[in-house]
């Protein structure tokens, strides 16, 4: 199969083939054609199945020239808004079709002119399309096609009612499209309500990282958290590595106390303005920082290549965020490893992310690291392994590797 084979223009095949995506993913295989034929669709892909070129490739072979805002992609953060949009941007870049984005955290000035001039496209989060629905420079009554990305996101984020009331403003006579990377019972009863005879596409959940990763779990008490990770920085060969936390606060904390110890480091979450934000991941994405200590808001769908480690230093809430979060190393064929601190409150997360990937990862432990006791090496006593650095995909490190 191939994108000339999918029903879809000229000027979009060129737009996509010029990036050099030769074959569609099984994702985009089966969106595509059902998209175009104006059918209710809900598809269920992990990130990095192509999921964004499903639906933005015919969203651009239908909506042709300019006539007017006809489609809205709605997106849990900026981050994601922003990443979307680009991607509009570039397979659509051999097209007519205008698009925005819009999102909060900065001024209405720019958001303004573009709604002034006309979008087709129109790519938003949230609060901010609310917000200038409120103030009357947003009108929703022409849109054709209306795609919630990332539910599953949305929901987490508590963004369910602001979903309901921007539904409510679109034309009831449309086509709806519902991405997600899960489908817990909630997104069921949005679906009922939003979609018309939907076909479902569920790719399946992704359970395993890519073979490129190598992973382990490290024991430690919740006292010695911090300098488990330190040790860890200073003793791996790394070109760059994300530390992600459950929280902000010890996502702040953990990058203060890092810089005060003279680490490159700079820190993601959703109390950065979007400056900040957009200077964090420019930064991380440059080499200027090494470290990105970062929530789970850098888990899924942020393209940055070349992350060669992966540090949880809490277990995350749900074990399918396990594999989101390890697969931001180990991508485009290169290698990575991923390693999550563990402490003996964790011990049941940690049994069900095995569950879920159906694999017994590793327990390692720092050699001549000065561990004070946790219950968690009894469980792990028949697999503890005492290392010196600890072996990765690139062998045993021993110093840390400096730019």
């Amino acid at each position: 199969m191939s994108f000339q084979n999918l029903g879809l223009s000229d000027a979009v095949v060129h737009g996509v083939q010029s990036l050099g995506y030769v074959e569609p993913t099984p994702i985009q295989e089966q969106c595509i054609p059902l998209i175009l034929e104006k059918k209710d669709l809900i598809g269920s892909a992990q990130t990095g199945t192509g999921k964004t070129a499903a639906f933005a490739l015919p969203i651009l072979t239908r909506l042709g020239s300019r006539k007017g805002p006809r489609c809205l992609v709605l997106e849990p953060t900026r981050e994601l808004a922003l990443q979307v949009e680009n991607a509009f941007q570039y397979y659509g870049r051999f097209s007519e079709v205008e698009i925005g984005v819009f999102y909060g955290g900065v001024g209405y000035d720019r958001q303004k002119k573009l709604l002034e001039f006309g979008v087709d496209v129109i790519i938003a989060t949230p609060g901010r399309l609310l917000d200038l629905q409120q103030r009357g420079l947003m009108d929703l009554r022409s849109i054709e096609i209306l795609v919630l990305d990332e539910v599953d996101r949305m929901l987490d984020m508590g963004f369910l009612p602001d979903v309901r009331k921007i539904v409510e403003l679109c034309p009831k006579q449309r086509q709806t499209l519902l991405f997600s990377a899960t489908i817990p019972p909630e997104i069921d009863s949005l679906a009922s309500w939003v979609l018309q005879n939907p076909v479902v596409i569920d790719i399946g959940i992704r359970r395993a990282a890519a073979s490129t990763v190598t992973h382990a779990f490290y024991p430690v008490a919740a006292a010695q958290k911090f300098d488990l990770l330190v040790q860890l920085l200073e003793q791996t060969h790394y070109e760059s590595v994300i530390v992600f936390t459950r929280t902000k606060q010890a996502a702040d904390e953990i990058s203060d106390r890092l810089k005060v110890l003279k680490h490159s480091v700079t820190v993601l979450h959703s109390d950065r303005n979007q400056r900040e934000r957009i200077a964090a991941l420019e930064g991380f994405k440059k080499g200027t920082y090494e470290v990105l200590v970062a929530t789970d808001i850098a888990a899924r769908g942020l393209d940055i290549a070349g992350v060669t480690h992966v540090i949880n230093y809490d277990i995350p809430l749900h074990p399918e965020d396990y594999v989101h979060r390890i697969g931001r190393t180990g991508r485009a064929e290169q290698a990575g490893d991923a390693f999550t601190l563990v402490t003996a409150e964790e011990l049941k997360a940690m049994l069900d992310i095995e569950r879920l990937i159906d694999q017994k990862v590793p327990r390692v432990r720092l050699k001549d690291f000065p561990y004070v006791y946790t219950a968690l090496f009894d469980e792990a006593k028949q697999t503890l392994k005492p290392v010196k650095g600890y072996r990765t995909s690139r062998g045993v490190s021993y110093g840390r590797q400096r730019r």
